[in-house]
């Protein structure tokens, strides 16, 4: 863990177990379940809201590390807002506001079931299917999400399909991950879960 970096990390879409994988000192959640603010744990504190219709509530540069294990599938890509009459990225500005809370160097970890995986498609609640390739819309000097309102940039630091629990606790151990990997391709149906580890550039 950089001890440069703010010392707090906050869990996207948290539900009632809110995951810390960065290992950092204070630990937030946010979820749209009223229930996870039941939640007590030590240094943790959870909020109830909805990150896809708005900005998430914390300071701007507040977070050393973020994640959201098993959520960005949830967020939908386009939505039609009445009262204005006009069409909006609900997943593109989450990415804005997920760059706006990080601090400089923060990290992003994202868990997520992607193509061409049948996981990806085969529960009605996923609304944004997400693939190997997606994350360069938030990547590189001149980020392609900024002509829909992308506000930010990323450095991707790892972009692949691995086991879920090889990266719920970091660093990332390449050797064992390889052996859990192997085992779930030959034993049970395969890798299905896109990993991006994503850091800020501010």
């Amino acid at each position: 863990m950089n001890p440069t970096l703010p010392p707090n990390h906050l869990d996207l879409g948290c539900g009632l177990n809110p995951r810390n994988p960065y290992r950092r000192q204070n630990l937030y959640g946010i979820d749209i379940r009223a229930d996870s603010a039941q939640v007590t744990r030590p240094n943790c504190q959870i909020v109830t809201g909805n990150v896809a219709l708005s900005p998430i509530p914390f300071a701007d540069n507040f977070m050393g590390s973020m994640s959201a294990f098993d959520f960005f599938e949830h967020v939908p890509r386009q939505l039609y807002r009445e009262s204005t009459n006009e069409i909006f990225c609900p997943f593109v500005n989450l990415m804005s506001e997920i760059w706006r809370v990080l601090a400089p160097g923060g990290r992003l970890l994202a868990v997520t079931p992607a193509y061409p995986h049948t996981s990806a498609f085969i529960d009605p609640t996923h609304v944004n299917i997400i693939t190997a390739e997606s994350h360069t819309y938030f990547c590189g000097e001149k980020p392609a999400g900024a002509i829909y309102g992308f506000k930010g940039r990323f450095r991707p630091l790892m972009v692949k399909f691995t086991t879920l629990s090889n990266v719920e606790t970091l660093p990332y151990r390449p050797v064992r991950s390889w052996f859990r990997d192997c085992h779930r391709r030959l034993f049970r149906n395969g890798v299905h879960h896109l990993v991006w580890e994503l850091e800020a550039v501010k």
